[in-house]
């Protein structure tokens, strides 16, 4: 009977807040069967975490890498853009004159209209 009534009275107490931190920090709560049972469960929990913030981190990385050479692709595209139009100007037969002229070639610019020569296989 008194095993009994010692047990109810187990059953009956309550917890104290700090008797949790003291047998945690002891370490007869992780020599307890309920941690070592779920340990398993802990360790799968660790690992998905670690790969969860190594995810993280590679997308983190990705997204800096794709900003920067959306960045580059931009400059790239303003860059063409200018040579072209720089190469337009340049192409111009007034401004082709010009810099002929201006460099002393000795080319003068046609007055007649180019022909097509036309030879005959025998």
């Amino acid at each position: 009977m008194e095993e009994a009534k010692e047990e109810s009275k187990e059953a009956g107490k309550q917890v104290k807040p700090g008797s949790i931190i003291k047998e945690l920090l002891s370490g007869s709560m992780v020599s307890e069967k309920i941690i070592l049972k779920n340990l398993g469960y802990i360790s799968l929990i660790v690992f998905l975490a670690a790969v969860y913030i190594g995810n993280r981190f590679h997308a983190e990385k990705i997204t800096r890498e794709s900003t920067k050479l959306q960045r580059e692709v931009k400059d790239l595209r303003s860059e063409s853009l200018s040579t072209s139009a720089n190469l337009m100007y340049i192409s111009k037969q007034s401004e082709v004159f010009s810099l002929v002229k201006e460099r002393g070639l000795n080319l003068e610019e046609l007055k007649t209209p180019p022909y097509k020569l036309i030879v005959d296989k025998k």
